[in-house]
């Protein structure tokens, strides 16, 4: 795993001795001492790093060098705070100096004190009192501490929510909403910095406070939010971003403060929702640069969303680049509430109506309070996302808050139902307004999850949501990599839902599946747990031709996708003929009946080997390669549900089309081996749970059964069907079950016996598997042993057998060894078939005799009894 240089350097950190380790502390410590800390120190840094972290017990040091090391944690170079950060992660502090510990370093709080806080709370209590000290560093005032600590306070809060929301009080909720509530909807309007350039000419007129934008450039009319730009941001209106990032992560969490110092909150009643994280990139221009002011210079911020789940909640502020730009990476973490998008239909409406409600919101109580202002606050995100933006970047922006933006009115709707009324009108616009455009399909995502969780309350249609998701969706945008991951996570998450309340869902699948078939690996968990749902009476049999089709609909995706991309090929030019034959019309109904969007056209295709020739070429393609090797496994999902929702009718139709699909695979290395298998297993299962079948498919079964090209190319299939008719072809199974049906049947396996065992196999196939053969000497066995007028002709073939095999080496047996087990199978058989009676005793012995199974139970004496008496009969 390591280079031998790097082996080495961790050997020696391992292995030094505590007097070198003293001398090296003492000159680290002097090293520190100085004023200028060059490239000695870093290294010495890193060196004591390696130190600590190469082993897993943890070191302690010398208290002084600890304090020297934990001072560099507020140096104004990064690569220090980098460093000290690091090694002190690696060590504990002194146990008496712990509550200081935290106090200095809250003080003088960053992303790497606030990831380093994190990692050394050895405890709850420990988390608790850094929460408590987080809190109270809120409550002062800004002048009263360093001037970027609240916007690392923040951050390192949500994390402590996450991991450990009982550390909260009643008390901690009611002041976090209450400062959430100041910053979002009263931050200062105006914007951070003068937007003068300096020079002899700068006046008073100049500083003139300049209120902030909208993205598209007119001058902001209500309350700031996080799609304003400015050439500088005031403090508050940071942490207006802050907030607004953290607040449905906040909305969901505050449910569980400690319980024995909370007050029950009237709306708080409904469950949590689910959440899952979803990125979108956001623009380098959220704010623009200040040239004059001191205080605002151009800075690079990089912030790290605070519903992230890692220990280093960071919002770090780095040195600028000359460009003069402020960078704002937000990582939004929204969940699978999703909702409608809507705009005023007059501007400024919006604006006016948020605006108005303000005040009568100062009389509610804090929780109901930071609610309305979410709502506020949201409202406003999706009026100005109606505004044409001049950068690109911008447009990710506003796609990127809008998606925050309807999770959380989707959020504080099921906290408060009374929302919903207010809410609808504009999610239902805001759809009308995306949804011809597949570029918002993140954005429209989350509108469908409100639609789903609260369009039953609202009573409005969702007919063309659902259309759009399960139709649209899939179709245009199944190589979107990133949709594909949230559409089917929103499915897993809403599966029970979406059963109840979309009869869409179940007919999706041949859509659906082609996300599957796009990118097997990436999607395949997802299937896993959807497929079940997939399976209904009504959709069994077209869902496993689907599943068996879906390489073919792995290589018809790519030709698609290709279609689009490479020229038609000239006359006498090399191309693909798949790719000729999928831009043909005579053959463009067999490649749009695999792309069709929804069940109910038909369970399969009359010339599927018509069209396992025109991909024949496909078949190495990796992507096809990889899509096959996940149906097996699908298969086998497949088959352990239908099994719960099919009666018997039903049933016996899907062994018809395993007999038949067995001969139409796509031609893919393997590929029919391991579905053979899967079949064979559960033709096994299904007949064992339902013998009848095997009488109601009778005719198919010995159509399959007779025929002897079945025996070399399909033996795992092959072998398991015979070993059914022999076993369940019987009046005890069924009492439809007659003499002639067990004639018709031994005559069919007589023949195939016959013909294998007295030629050669044909060209370029191996000799049948002793297995196959076994298996149908047993089957002939069984069936006389229920006629007796069929013992004499199995007695003979089995004596011509013996006789046969003495003149030496056969043409159908090429193993000495697999020869003499079958000869010695048939002798047993027909030792077996001299007393009729006990040979179907034996044979088919009655369930009674079956069921319990005497010799393996190790409970009782029986199988100590055979092991002994076949120990004195080997002896002899």
């Amino acid at each position: 795993m390591y280079s031998h240089g790097s082996e080495s350097l961790i050997k020696q950190a391992r292995e030094i001795q505590e007097p070198e380790l003293q001398k090296f502390h003492s000159r680290l410590g002097k090293l520190l001492q100085g004023k200028e800390l060059g490239h000695e120190t870093v290294d010495s840094l890193q060196r004591l790093h390696l130190i600590l972290s190469a082993t897993k017990y943890t070191r302690a040091l010398p208290p002084e060098l600890q304090k020297r090391v934990q001072s560099l944690l507020s140096s104004p170079a990064e690569q220090f705070q980098v460093l000290s950060s690091a090694v002190l992660r690696e060590t504990l502090p002194l146990s008496d100096q712990k509550e200081n510990y935290i106090q200095e370093n809250t003080s003088q709080l960053n992303s790497h004190v606030a990831a380093l806080l994190l990692s050394q709370a050895g405890s709850r209590a420990d988390v608790t009192s850094l929460c408590a000290q987080l809190l109270r560093s809120l409550e002062s005032r800004q002048s009263e501490g360093p001037a970027n600590s609240l916007t690392h306070t923040l951050p390192i809060l949500n994390t402590i929510l996450t991991h450990s929301p009982e550390c909260l009080t009643e008390d901690h909720v009611t002041l976090l909403s209450k400062k959430l509530v100041d910053w979002l909807r009263y931050a200062s309007i105006t914007q951070g910095g003068s937007t003068s350039s300096g020079g002899f000419f700068t006046g008073p007129r100049s500083r003139q406070p300049v209120p902030t934008a909208e993205l598209d450039g007119t001058v902001s009319g209500d309350f700031f939010t996080v799609l304003c730009v400015g050439q500088g941001f005031t403090e508050d209106q940071w942490m207006n971003v802050y907030s607004f990032s953290m607040l449905r992560h906040w909305l969901l969490t505050y449910h569980f403060v400690s319980n024995g110092n909370s007050t029950a909150d009237t709306g708080m009643t409904s469950p949590p929702i689910k959440t899952t994280t979803f990125c979108l990139p956001v623009p380098e221009r959220l704010i623009a640069s200040c040239h004059s002011c001191k205080e605002h210079q151009p800075q690079r911020v990089h912030f790290e969303g605070c519903n992230s789940f890692t220990s280093q909640m960071t919002c770090s502020v780095f040195s600028s680049s000359p460009a003069h730009r402020l960078q704002l990476s937000l990582s939004f973490s929204l969940s699978h509430s999703f909702s409608n998008d809507d705009r005023s239909e007059v501007d400024g409406s919006v604006v006016s109506m948020v605006s108005a409600t303000s005040s009568s919101s100062r009389l509610l109580p804090p929780k109901e309070r930071v609610r309305e202002k979410a709502f506020q606050y949201c409202q406003r995100l999706i009026e100005q996302s109606d505004r044409k933006a001049h950068k690109r970047t911008d447009t990710d922006l506003q796609k990127a808050c809008l998606v925050e933006a309807v999770c959380i009115l989707d959020c504080v709707c099921e906290e408060d139902a009374s929302l919903v009324y207010r809410t609808f009108p504009c999610i239902k616009a805001l759809f009308g307004r995306l949804s011809s455009d597949l570029s918002f399909a993140r954005v429209l995502l989350p509108i469908a999850q409100f639609y789903l969780n609260h369009g039953e309350m609202a009573a409005v249609d969702c007919e063309s949501v659902w259309k759009l998701v399960f139709d649209r969706f899939p179709a245009e945008l199944f190589n979107d990599h990133f949709l594909a991951h949230e559409l089917l996570r929103f499915l897993r998450l809403n599966l029970e839902s979406l059963q109840l309340r979309v009869p869409q869902y179940t007919r999706s699948f041949p859509n659906l599946l082609k996300f599957l078939a796009w990118d097997s690996p990436a999607v395949v968990d997802d299937f896993v747990d959807l497929l079940p749902s997939l399976v209904t009476a009504g959709t069994a049999v077209e869902l496993l031709h689907t599943l068996l089709d879906l390489p073919c609909l792995s290589a018809t995706l790519v030709l698609q996708v290709r279609s689009t991309s490479l020229p038609i090929s000239e006359p006498g030019g090399r191309g693909l003929l798949s790719l000729d034959a999928f831009r043909s019309p005579s053959f463009r109904g067999l490649f749009l009946f695999l792309l069709r969007g929804e069940a109910g056209a038909g369970d399969t295709i009359d010339r599927l080997s018509t069209l396992h020739e025109l991909l024949a070429e496909t078949a190495n393609w990796p992507r096809v390669v990889q899509c096959a090797q996940t149906v097996p496994m699908l298969l086998h999902i497949f088959f352990n549900t239908v099994i719960t929702v099919a009666d018997e009718k039903l049933l016996a139709h899907l062994v018809l089309v395993m007999l038949e699909r067995s001969s139409l695979l796509l031609n893919i290395p393997k590929y029919n081996k391991e579905i053979h298998r899967v079949f064979s297993s559960h033709l096994l299962r299904l007949c064992k749970l339902h013998p009848s079948l095997v009488v109601d498919q009778s005719h198919e079964l010995l159509e399959f059964a007779g025929a002897t090209a079945n025996v070399y190319n399909k033996e795992e299939i092959y072998t398991h069907a015979v070993w059914v008719l022999g076993e369940y072809l019987s009046v005890s199974c069924d009492s439809r079950c007659s003499v002639s049906l067990i004639t018709s049947c031994f005559e069919a396996l007589e023949a195939v016996l016959f013909e294998i065992t007295s030629s050669a196999p044909p060209p370029g196939a191996d000799c049948p598997a002793p297995r196959v053969v076994t298996t149908l000497m047993s089957a002939l066995a069984k069936l006389a042993s229920r006629s007796h007028d069929l013992i004499p002709r199995v007695s003979l073939f089995l004596s011509k057998l013996r006789t046969v095999t003495r003149g030496g080496p056969v043409a159908w047996c090429s193993d000495e060894e697999d020869l003499v087990a079958i000869v010695m199978r048939g002798e047993e058989l027909w030792s077996l078939l001299k007393a009729p009676g006990v040979a179907q005793s034996v044979l088919t012995p009655p369930p009674h005799v079956t069921t319990p199974q005497w010799h393996r139970d190790t409970n009782v004496a029986m199988p100590l009894r055979l092991r002994a008496l076949t120990n004195l009969t080997h002896s002899h």
